[in-house]
């Protein structure tokens, strides 16, 4: 447990805390974000109010490939403070801004940009900049309708769309790089040859000044916490005084926004200023242990990513604000169509990446050519994993897969807390209770499973500890505010240390500790350890029981002699992509990692998972867990779950149940306990609800197919997995505050997990002009040119499961312990039929294990249905041929041949049925392409004229013997 000011660490004797919001600042604490607000409250009461930045036009250059204008920038404010401003258009359309502070006493922090994007962007050799008296513009775009505009006095950048605003930077006159200055003496400093006037006290004479002061307009009158800053009963020195920026980032035409992972609260971003806010403090970006946290507020959590999705029915825009120090926004609507937001940071520089869209799908590609896709998780790890503080010995890992084997439950994953090391030690295990790491990882994986050990940041500063030993003597470690002083802090091991990634010696020394054989000449590595053991990254943000906001000291040195406060949001990614780097390298030839993060910046999801770290078993983190995963999803974060049952609490049955169908249709699903906790893994539940828990984790994996596909085009195009309505039907107004439901990939999945105790019934919206099948019931659902919200029915052992009409989704049906046992079981097709009796879907199959995939060996298939006479023709053709040379979605392969090696290995890999839902009338015959004839059943449909709605018409056909990896085709005729 920790106790907070004491800082008595006494693991041996856990104890649940609440959440203390006085823990954490609020707005009105934090210095800069009460000078950015106040700046805002100046600005609105004066309607003259007017941004002090211009654009010195004589010092405006264009890029000799004019994709650059670059021009200083001036402050009415400080005359003699110079600023740098570039404007810069991607080859993809999105505008680079940056603003910085030229020639200043210090450097501003500009590296976040670095640590998040995948490469320096290419910039487009199609632009050429009209330069004129007031502006300078630049008009782009296959159809030339974007257009960039830099206004000069004051400065503003707008993009428009066809003559239509899309973005505005500093258009409320918001924008303010406080820049670096000496400090100035105190009041009783002032020696007396410098009081302007004779008679006047050293106190009257600091008010003249003051009152002389040219900024007191903007800045305001008082020097607000620019030196030092107490919050609680801890002190940061500011010695590099005040250097917050703020700016305002409108979107005139959009009426809603999301994004800015992560928070608890609603995906459709409330407002939190103005005359009646939903909410009344910012949203904050700080990474943070807010364990317990709040079901509904703006706090900050554990990771922030700071980008942000406008959305209308016009279009769809984002913006990119790469900045690594705390933040603050603030969101308002000043009508139905329009959205005002506020960003005040800490520190670092003005780099803003504004993403034209104008399509969701546009802004995702956009996004991941900044910073990356997703990265292809191992087939396994989309399987269902059971973890718990702790499970307490070899033998009880033992115990419980075996005690899953005998429930005849599926599961993949055993995980292992902080209480598998001696004395925390991470990598080194406590030997009375897991003398023999290396066989109980066997014994497990020889069930085809695996094993995921926690390595948190904290090193335990003893002689005794090899890896804590070997970070001081090469100099890794994160220094205090002196700059040569090791930071110490505490944390579960005690005095604890922590190893700075910013500096580039760390990281190959990072990832030979992960090496499972002995490196000899008395080097560290993990040799009780094996590939079948994976990596959970906990407590990085980073989190310190005895620090400030149980965090670093915001003035501790990291390499390069940047402060903590500079960097703090970006620190925790380091942590687990050197990980995920280290799990890759180990084997020869090497495996995908995995590694869970809690901590997290733009640019993680290239490495890995995240959950959404410490929430209560209850209903209301049910529920909010669903709309924080569709937050991260909009992040770019698409591997991504909420513990199920909640790691604080002991839910009932009927909870755990509702949270297994919430889990099992998460990109990641594990369930999660706190050491407090009674145990709960899914075979102590009683009948009838061990049976639900079953039936729901089997689901989960005959429907493997359909996640492994959604996480190949996520890792190829952007693309969330987990898909909010405004998402998957960007014109379709009534859906774009939906969070409770959401779509898988493109699969045409529609689900709505049930969140509310004693539920039997739920109400899920439907699109318009579409068809709806309930995937249990066959149930057919018509909507025209209205959606609308119909009513099924959700008993306990019910989840609202939908395919939309046109899909064809592939699964595979038969029970299997784990995921690695099922690669060659053979495949279901279930085809929904549309209004024209079409329908389409993908699958997609590699190794599930190795990097082969990114030489061709894969096989990566489309099924078509379309309406041939009274019937129609089923079938399946190679998708990677066509999409080789595509823009659009490439697999980025120099060369394929489909009949690559792997292909060739699932040659005797069939579809053992089809079955068709929609088909209009009853076949008469049904054949394969090489004329054998097959078997089928055929049930009518059952219609309700009057709701347009009834029973869909099914059709099974039975064991076409089809090869999942081959083209074919089966015809109905009718």
């Amino acid at each position: 447990m920790r106790v907070l000011g004491s800082f008595l660490l006494l693991a041996a004797v856990p104890v649940t805390l609440a959440v203390k919001s006085h823990d954490f600042k609020t707005c009105s604490q934090a210095g800069f974000c009460r000078r950015g607000r106040a700046l805002s409250a100046r600005a609105a009461q004066h309607e003259s109010w007017r941004s002090p930045y211009t654009v010195d036009a004589d010092s405006l250059t264009i890029s000799t490939d004019q994709a650059s204008f670059i021009a200083g920038v001036k402050s009415s404010l400080y005359p003699n403070i110079k600023f740098g401003l570039e404007v810069r258009v991607h080859e993809d359309g999105v505008v680079r801004v940056k603003m910085d502070e030229v020639d200043g006493l210090r450097k501003r922090y500009d590296e976040a940009a670095s640590w998040a994007l995948i490469a320096d962007p290419k910039i487009s050799n199609n632009i050429k900049w009209k330069v004129g008296k007031k502006d300078a513009r630049a008009v782009y775009g296959a159809k030339k309708d974007v257009e960039v505009v830099v206004s000069f006095e004051p400065l503003k950048v707008t993009t428009f769309r066809n003559g239509k605003e899309q973005v505005v930077l500093n258009g409320r006159g918001l924008l303010h790089l406080e820049h670096f200055r000496t400090k100035e003496p105190a009041v009783a400093e002032i020696p007396e040859s410098e009081v302007p006037e004779e008679g006047l006290d050293v106190e009257d004479a600091q008010k003249v000044l003051k009152a002389a002061k040219p900024t007191a307009w903007f800045e305001g009158e008082e020097e607000d916490a620019y030196w030092e800053e107490t919050f609680s009963s801890w002190t940061d020195s500011k010695p590099k005084g005040p250097e917050s920026l703020s700016l305002d980032i409108t979107f005139p035409n959009h009426g809603h926004v999301y994004g800015i992972p992560q928070h608890a609260s609603s995906l459709d971003l409330r407002t939190t200023t103005g005359e009646s806010p939903y909410y009344t403090e910012p949203y904050r970006l700080y990474n943070a242990d807010t364990f317990e946290y709040l079901a509904d507020s703006t706090m900050s959590l554990y990771g922030s990513i700071p980008v942000m999705h406008a959305h209308s029915t016009d279009s769809t825009v984002a913006i990119f604000n790469a900045v690594g120090s705390e933040t603050w926004i603030d969101i308002a609507h000043p009508s139905a169509s329009s959205t005002e937001t506020h960003w005040i940071s800490e520190s670092g520089i003005l780099d803003v990446f504004i993403m034209p869209g104008p399509t969701p799908k546009d802004i995702f590609a956009q996004y991941s050519g900044l910073t990356g896709t997703q990265a292809l998780p191992a087939d396994w790890a989309l399987g269902y994993h059971q973890c718990r503080w702790n499970y307490v010995s070899s033998d009880d890992v033992r115990s419980v897969q075996q005690k899953f084997d005998e429930a005849d439950m599926p599961v993949d994953v055993f995980w292992l807390d902080i209480e598998y090391a001696e004395e925390h030690k991470y990598f080194i295990w406590d030997k009375k209770t897991f003398p023999d790491p290396v066989e109980m990882t066997n014994d497990v994986a020889a069930a085809s499973r695996k094993m995921v050990v926690i390595i948190d940041p904290h090193f335990k500063r003893t002689s005794s500890y090899p890896v804590y030993q070997e970070a001081v003597d090469r100099g890794l470690l994160v220094r205090q505010k002196d700059g040569t002083s090791e930071y110490e802090g505490w944390c579960w091991s005690g005095s604890s240390a922590w190893v700075d990634f910013f500096n580039p010696a760390a990281w190959d020394w990072w990832k030979t500790l992960f090496k499972t054989y002995s490196l000899g000449d008395d080097k560290f590595s993990w040799t009780q350890s094996t590939d079948d053991v994976y990596i959970w990254n906990d407590m990085n943000e980073p989190s310190i029981f005895n620090g400030p906001e149980i965090s670093m000291p915001r003035d501790n040195v990291h390499h390069g002699g940047w402060e903590h406060r500079d960097l703090h949001n970006i620190n925790g990614m380091l942590f687990s992509n050197l990980t995920s780097q280290a799990i890759t390298v180990r084997s020869d030839p090497p495996k995908r990692p995995f590694v869970l993060t809690r901590s997290f910046y733009a640019g993680s999801q290239r490495f890995g998972a995240m959950w959404t770290g410490d929430n209560l078993g209850t209903w209301e983190h049910m529920a909010v867990g669903i709309k924080m995963v569709l937050a991260n999803s909009i992040g770019g974060f698409a591997f991504t779950g909420s513990d199920v049952g909640g790691f604080f609490g002991n839910p009932d049955p009927e909870m755990l149940v509702r949270w297994y169908h919430v889990g099992a249709f998460s990109p990641f699903f594990r369930a999660h306990a706190h050491i407090d906790t009674k145990r709960r893994e899914p075979y102590l539940l009683a009948e009838p609800h061990k049976t639900m828990v079953k039936n729901i984790l089997r689901r989960r994996y005959s429907m493997l197919p359909i996640w492994y596909t959604a996480f190949r085009e996520a890792s190829t195009t952007g693309l969330p997995v987990a898909r909010p309505h405004y998402v998957a039907f960007p014109k379709d107004e009534a859906g774009f505050s939906l969070d409770d439901q959401y779509f898988i990939g493109s699969s045409g999945l529609l689900v709505k997990p049930v969140t509310e105790k004693g539920a039997t019934k739920a109400s899920v919206y439907l699109p318009p002009n579409e068809i709806f099948y309930d995937y249990d019931s066959y149930s057919l659902y018509r909507t025209a040119a209205q959606g609308k919200s119909v009513e099924v029915a959700a008993e306990l052992s019910q989840l609202p499961l939908f395919i939309q009409g046109g899909s064809i989704l592939s699964t595979r049906e038969r029970p299997r312990r784990s995921a690695s046992v099922m690669r060659r079981d053979p495949f279901t097709l279930q085809v929904a039929l549309d209004k024209s009796s079409s329908a389409r879907g993908e699958l997609y199959l590699d190794d599930g294990v190795t990097f082969n995939h990114e030489q061709g060996q894969i096989v990566w298939r489309e099924f078509r249905s379309e309406k041939s006479g009274k019937g129609i023709k089923l079938s399946s053709r190679d998708l990677t041929t066509q999409n080789l040379n595509s823009a659009v979605d490439s697999v980025a392969l120099t060369t394929y041949d489909a009949a690559n090696a792997y292909a060739q290995s699932l040659a005797s890999v069939r579809v053992e049925r089809v079955v068709v839902l929609g088909l209009g009338a009853k076949p008469t015959k049904i054949t394969t392409s090489t004329g054998k004839e097959l078997q089928w059943e055929y049930v009518p449909g059952i219609s309700s004229s009057e709701k347009k709605e009834g029973t869909a018409s099914l059709l099974v056909i039975k064991d076409p013997a089809v090869s999942i990896a081959s083209d074919w085709e089966i015809v109905v005729q009718a």
